[in-house]
């Protein structure tokens, strides 16, 4: 509220102590609605089952808060996937700075040139050239309303599947989606 030029929300509770008694409120509340509306994007559960089928370690990076993160994968069913995962509470930085990427590529046991780093927002492919990653840039999902060309990815597909017959794997004609 400073910052925005306003006061206090209670003089007589220290400023640092509000933020902590809303954080406190706002995790309460997100954890509670946090999977409504979540939904997979077409493709995204049999893409991944197919990258995790050919041996591909598979890391996924969220600045959600942590606690949230590992519920909502299980309730998405594609927990089962992912052999890391970093919140956004697991890193000092968050994206789009490097470092839960170079986190992921550290927990793997790979350099970050060595990982592909799938995305659909600037912060993602920030964080990918910033970490040093190669990036694949989705048309659809969370990207402040921009294009994700404007990030300049190294790659852009349409779809998370159109990454399969890059990896020479049959591009997937499943649709599948969750929405509870």
């Amino acid at each position: 509220r400073k910052t925005m030029g306003k006061p206090p929300v209670d003089d007589d509770i220290p400023a640092e102590e509000q933020v902590r008694i809303l954080r406190k409120l706002f995790d309460r509340y997100y954890g509670e609605v946090a999977e409504e509306g979540t939904f997979l994007f077409p493709h995204a559960a049999d893409t991944l089952g197919a990258l995790q089928a050919k041996g591909l370690p598979l890391g996924l990076v969220t600045n959600k808060p942590t606690p949230f993160v590992a519920p909502l994968l299980e309730a998405l069913d594609i927990a089962k996937y992912f052999s890391v995962v970093i919140g956004g509470d697991d890193v000092q930085n968050k994206k789009p700075h490097p470092d839960p990427l170079l986190l992921v590529a550290e927990r793997m046991g790979i350099a970050p040139q060595q990982m592909l780093f799938v995305g659909d927002s600037r912060n993602d492919i920030q964080a990918a050239k910033a970490a040093g990653c190669p990036s694949v840039g989705l048309t659809y999902g969370y990207n402040y309303g921009e294009a994700i060309d404007l990030s300049q990815p190294d790659v852009i597909y349409q779809s998370i599947n159109d990454l399969l017959p890059a990896l020479g794997l049959p591009h997937s004609e499943n649709q599948e989606s969750k929405n509870d």
